[in-house]
């Protein structure tokens, strides 16, 4: 089934992209939650006229997204746990303690999007980076330290 995104899907596409889609998941996910709508010749022609609304919509969304990175360049955040005399961590560092970090520094962005390559469970400095557009991804430090 074809549709047409009216927000930005991971894995799947940007706004206003026309894609393949099984049915099931276009029928009870993408179109009940106002992610996308049925690409029939009334839909698309319907898009046309919003694409050109869109345009600006997308860049000024682009342009908010590069602020965010541009503000996340210079962060390094300090973060403190729980640690053995070896330095592995009692558990490890997550989404959550980064995106509460961001928050302390003045800096919102969604938990969903900070990518960690892999558990953090020692003591160290790590980069981790956010992915704020489909073409946009900022670095940051995170200093994990002993408590």
């Amino acid at each position: 089934m074809k549709v047409i995104l009216m927000e930005d899907v991971e894995n799947l596409g940007d706004i206003g992209s026309v894609v393949s889609v099984a049915s099931g998941y276009a029928r009870n996910y993408l179109i009940p939650r106002n992610l996308a709508a049925e690409a029939n010749p009334k839909n698309i022609k319907k898009l046309e006229h919003i694409k050109r609304s869109m345009a600006a919509k997308i860049e000024k969304a682009r342009q908010e997204k590069q602020s965010i990175a541009d503000k996340l360049t210079g962060i390094k955040l300090e973060l403190k746990a729980k640690a053995g005399e070896d330095g592995k961590l009692f558990g490890s560092v997550t989404n959550l303690d980064i995106h509460k970090g961001l928050i302390e520094q003045g800096v919102e962005v969604d938990k969903k999007k900070i990518i960690i390559d892999e558990p953090i469970k020692r003591i160290g400095e790590y980069e981790i980076k956010i992915k704020l557009h489909s073409d946009i991804i900022a670095s940051i430090k995170a200093a994990v330290t002993a408590q």
